[in-house]
């Protein structure tokens, strides 16, 4: 491998949130920062030349978007996704809870609902109830393999008339599912049958693992194209969070003209003078170092997966399809959610994302980020197995 990812760099002090903002969302420094859904490795060298290249020129004035900025895109995503978008589709975003916060502005109207389908995403509930706007949730269901899947007919159920937003998270985030073109025909159909507009959030798009194939939402049907957002970044693939990186695609005119003109209006469409930047250099530059990295993970994955099953068989985690994100099962710890935290953080030493932070589906569970060296993630496991073993 060209890249090295066992290279453990030392965040504290850099003012990442993953290390520098344990104490103030766990009240305690000295914790293995496993939450954060950015990774440990640094950021690709071909990003930081492109950027070191800008920074020689002494003068960061007004900048027009460069020239490449949306064919990189373009491009990326249709060797990548096999769907075609038009130039005029695409519009920067100041980060994707910014840009559903700012579609659910100027697309819906007071006394409108939003749907999500928890265990999902956090933002998705705050920024819509923050807004104004009810949330309606259609719990995900799960399988009978404890995978999980959409519930259409209690979708059926819920979405009355007032219904008019759906925030889909594809890849799912926390659980990891790739959803299938049959699903994602069929939520089309759905939504543009009762006039809902498809937040369709795909960050972890470019992440998908053991040769999975992510599908863009807008990409299945006509009516997926004529009722959806698509929203993506390079910033979790090529661990650029810090860098804003994000842009929406809008095939739909009559939506495009709505949304970017209430965009433009307000001047929230301008990138910064960095972000066009790191996004040409990661979608031109960028394959061998996601197919390196890609590999890394998924034998922290299973690395993960093997060590439960051997040392902590009481917690199963769900293997994901895609990112390096890994959705822990602890519910046959047989305990309440508050000990289940009180397990990781006091006794274990680790901070985790609570699965009930994602929806009260998510109780009992536990979201480990694996984007970090063998070593840490081998510590971090340890000091699990050996948490669990005083209690025994």
């Amino acid at each position: 491998m060209k890249y090295d990812f066992d290279n453990y760099i030392e965040r504290r002090g850099s003012g990442a949130v993953k290390c520098d903002g344990l104490e103030q969302w766990y009240g305690k420094e000295e914790l293995l920062p496993m939450w954060v859904a950015d990774m440990d490795f640094a950021t690709p060298d071909f990003i930081i030349d492109a950027i070191r290249q800008r920074l020689e020129h002494p003068i960061f004035g007004y900048t027009l978007e460069p020239e490449r900025y949306r064919a990189a895109i373009a491009g990326w995503i249709l060797s990548h996704h096999n769907w075609q978008i038009e130039s005029h589709w695409v519009s920067y975003i100041p980060g994707i809870v910014k840009g559903i916060a700012m579609a659910m502005v100027s697309l819906l109207r007071a006394g409108d609902k939003v749907i999500i389908q928890p265990p999902v995403y956090h933002p998705f509930r705050h920024v819509a109830a923050h807004n104004g706007f009810e949330v309606v949730e259609n719990p995900l269901r799960r399988t009978a393999s404890g995978s999980y899947e959409m519930d259409f007919e209690n979708l059926e159920q819920v979405a009355d008339s007032h219904c008019k937003m759906l925030i889909l998270a594809n890849p799912h985030n926390p659980v990891g599912i790739m959803w299938s073109r049959e699903t994602l025909a069929r939520l089309a159909d759905f939504c543009h049958e009762h006039g809902i507009i498809v937040i369709s959030d795909e960050i972890h798009c470019d992440m998908a693992l053991w040769g999975k194939q992510h599908t863009p939402f807008a990409s299945v049907s006509r009516e997926a194209a004529d009722c959806s957002i698509t929203f993506g970044a390079p910033s979790k693939t090529f661990n650029i969070a810090g860098i804003v990186t994000s842009y929406a695609i809008v095939p739909n005119e009559s939506l495009r003209d709505r949304f970017f003109g209430w965009m433009d209006g307000n001047e929230l469409n301008q990138p910064d003078i960095f972000a066009p930047i790191a996004t040409i250099a990661a979608f031109e530059s960028g394959e061998l170092w996601r197919r390196e990295m890609i590999s890394y993970v998924e034998d922290n994955i299973d690395f993960v997966i093997e060590f439960c099953r051997e040392h902590i068989p009481q917690i199963t985690p769900i293997r994901p399809e895609a990112s390096f994100l890994v959705w822990l099962d602890c519910r046959a710890l047989n305990l309440s959610h508050e000990e289940l935290v009180d397990l990781f953080v006091n006794e274990a030493g680790l901070a985790l994302n609570d699965g009930a932070m994602f929806g009260r589906q998510g109780e009992g569970f536990m979201r480990l980020n694996v984007g970090t060296t063998r070593a840490v993630l081998h510590r971090a496991l340890r000091q699990l197995q050996a948490a669990l073993a005083r209690r025994l």
